[in-house]
């Protein structure tokens, strides 16, 4: 199965310049979900993890299912304002903007090793920031993994130029 197909692009979305990977045609097909989730644990087996980190919002779909195929917990990294208790917040740059996100210091027993996951690594923004994020709260980052890469983007060898082993399932 090509995941590809299940993942149609969206010109001009959400900036002009911007091909945005819709994954609603792969969340809506069974089977299509089912062989996502099984190539992020495939993934996933390379790292030596406790929880995993999705990133809002799409990757709270990935990361909450593969949490619970591989039995690990899941944490979550918000948008600002989202969390009720004290948070960790760590502010970066997109390629159409900037954002930030924020974690609860109290998600994560003390020596939680983490493995951050999101749904597409573009510029890799977004992970870098969420690594500092999980680091900055005092935990370990074990590496990142997406469903999707755009590789013109470089965004795995900023990740590496970071300190952050990065996998993922697709290239495009």
């Amino acid at each position: 199965m090509n995941l590809l197909d299940y993942l149609p692009g969206v010109p001009d979305f959400p900036k002009p310049g911007i091909l945005f990977r819709d994954i609603s045609p792969l969340l809506a097909n069974p089977a299509a979900f089912k062989e996502a989730i099984t190539q992020l644990e495939g993934l996933a087996q390379g790292f030596d993890y406790t929880h995993i980190l999705g990133i809002e919002s799409r990757g709270f779909i990935f990361g909450s299912a593969l949490a619970h195929h591989v039995h690990k917990g899941l944490v979550l990294a918000r948008k600002p304002n989202k969390l009720p208790l004290v948070t960790h917040r760590e502010s970066y740059g997109l390629e159409y903007g900037t954002d930030a996100l924020e974690l609860q210091e109290s998600s994560l027993p003390k020596h939680a090793k983490v493995l951050l996951l999101d749904d597409v690594l573009a510029t890799g923004g977004t992970l870098i920031a969420a690594d500092k994020l999980v680091r900055s709260a005092g935990f370990k980052v074990c590496g990142a993994i997406t469903l999707l890469e755009i590789a013109a983007l470089n965004g795995s060898k900023l990740l590496s130029k970071n300190g952050i082993t990065s996998k993922s399932v697709l290239l495009s």
